[in-house]
């Protein structure tokens, strides 16, 4: 293959073999589904299912895993403060970044394993890192990974350990039996109050896993001792990603070979945070714009480089979506539709093909894209019929590799109205159950919070003896 890639472990962009030829395995780190996505989190799952979309391109089998985290103190604290079991408030939410993820076209991972179903493979992985001496148990359900047994910690962030902050346990008792402040929790004793269901019984004692066990753990399980890719957001580099290498590696598992992180989606130069109050709901940005607008917005800027999101994001997005899209459609009015088989097999620009060889440079490949539109339009002008055709194929063969070909079926014939109206409708479901759930549980101000933010979109929330009902504003 000529693909390079960039290797965060590494700090350069070298050539991409995978381990087994033919064959790609990535794990990309999911929602931990505690509330409903915003743009920061769509923006690494968009640009890991451009990078699967290339390879398959490239006649690879890809295997990408996707996890979902729902079990976490974060949960289990809303959950809580709304009355309702953490398991519901973690699936209401996990549907929620489901069809967001469907709305904006991207491909479903191979499997997409949650926490809660791995704790079997989590223990195994406990009992050897222990037996190994790189892991203890300070009492019954807390067991610690010790750092200062495995000296490659910090190789991944290229940070030595005296110089590191300890990572905040949330619990000073549980934190003070520790060896070594930097020790990380594999696996967390219940806390005063929790609900019996959110904690499991192994060896160690009844509790809950750690946040990096479980993704060591889970990729282990669906890609093997190692695998080609580990990816997630640039924010997940440390502690989360630096642990699980640690574990992984200390228990004797080659893990990840390569890993890529996702740089931010930011507004005015700060990372988009619900923490700071600048996170845009993607429920909010479909009832804006179409689902196609808002895949471009995501996908337009090279993966590596910082998104800065402003007033003017989606409606240059949608200029440009119009003109590809427009283009499409006049063309295939003259000589007629294309086979999506043909679409799937074109043969594509050099140009294309270099810019995404580079690190999936997709900022070049556009303007590839982009100069066969202005051969299109010419060709149109023209009346040259073979030409339009040439340059509709090679189009949309391009197009097709960023999940942004206009006649897809997923946008085609005015789908894009169709499917985001339909991720609308279930995302501001989503968002009314939980509302119903705050005001069982007489947290007002969740439930005005949720109304204001719904508002806010664009859509009103009317209640009635039959429940509540939800239009859009003019």
């Amino acid at each position: 293959m000529s693909l390079h890639l960039y290797d965060t472990a590494t700090r350069d962009v070298r050539a991409f073999v995978p381990l087994n030829p033919g064959e790609v395995g990535i794990y990309l780190c999911g929602a931990t589904v505690q509330a409903p996505p915003h743009i920061g989190h769509l923006r690494p799952v968009i640009a890991f299912d451009v990078l699967r979309r290339w390879l398959e391109r490239s006649g690879l089998r890809v295997t990408l895993i996707r996890n979902v985290t729902d079990i976490e103190d974060k949960i289990l604290a809303k959950a809580a403060a709304a009355g309702v079991e953490w398991w519901a408030h973690a699936a209401t939410h996990e549907r929620m970044f489901t069809r967001a993820y469907d709305a904006l076209g991207v491909i479903p991972p191979t499997y997409e394993p949650r926490a809660t179903g791995h704790v079997p493979d989590m223990a195994e992985l406990m009992q050897r890192l222990v037996d190994r001496g790189h892991a203890y148990a300070t009492g019954p359900g807390d067991v610690w990974f010790d750092v200062r047994s495995w000296p490659a910690y910090g190789e991944l962030t290229r940070q030595r350990l005296e110089d590191l902050n300890p990572e905040p346990t949330g619990d000073d008792v549980a934190a003070s039996a520790k060896r070594d402040p930097h020790d990380f929790a594999l696996w967390k004793a219940p806390k005063p109050g929790e609900p019996e269901t959110a904690s499991w019984e192994t060896a160690f004692g009844r509790g809950r896993p750690g946040w990096h066990l479980e993704c060591s753990a889970m990729a282990r399980r669906y890609l093997g001792d190692a695998f080609d890719i580990h990816g997630g957001g640039l924010d997940l580099r440390f502690p989360h990603h630096e642990n699980e290498q640690a574990q992984s590696r200390a228990a004797g598992y080659g893990f990840a070979q390569r890993w890529m992180h996702c740089a931010w989606v930011t507004q005015q130069g700060v990372k988009m945070s619900k923490s700071l109050g600048n996170g845009l709901l993607v429920s909010e940005l479909l009832a804006q714009a179409p689902a196609p607008v808002i895949r471009y917005a995501l996908a337009a800027v090279q993966y590596r480089s910082m998104l800065e999101w402003s007033p003017d994001t989606l409606d240059e997005a949608r200029t440009t979506w119009e003109r590809l899209s427009g283009f499409v459609d006049r063309a295939t009015e003259r000589v007629g539709g294309v086979p999506a088989d043909e679409v799937a097999k074109a043969e594509l620009p050099a140009g294309f093909i270099e810019a995404m060889d580079d690190d999936l440079n997709v900022p070049a490949a556009l303007a590839v894209v982009h100069e066969h539109l202005r051969a299109g339009n010419s060709a149109l002008a023209s009346r040259d019929d073979a030409a339009a055709r040439e340059e509709l194929v090679a189009l949309r063969g391009m197009l097709d590799v960023l999940g942004l070909d206009p006649h897809d079926p997923q946008w085609a014939s005015g789908a894009d109205d169709s499917a985001a109206r339909a991720a609308l409708e279930s995302l501001v479901a989503a968002e009314l159950d939980a509302r119903v759930a705050a005001r069982a549980a007489k947290d007002w101000a969740t439930s005005d919070a949720i109304r204001d933010r719904l508002a806010a979109a664009g859509v009103v929330v009317q209640d009635s003896a039959d429940g509540a009902r939800w239009t859009l504003t003019d």
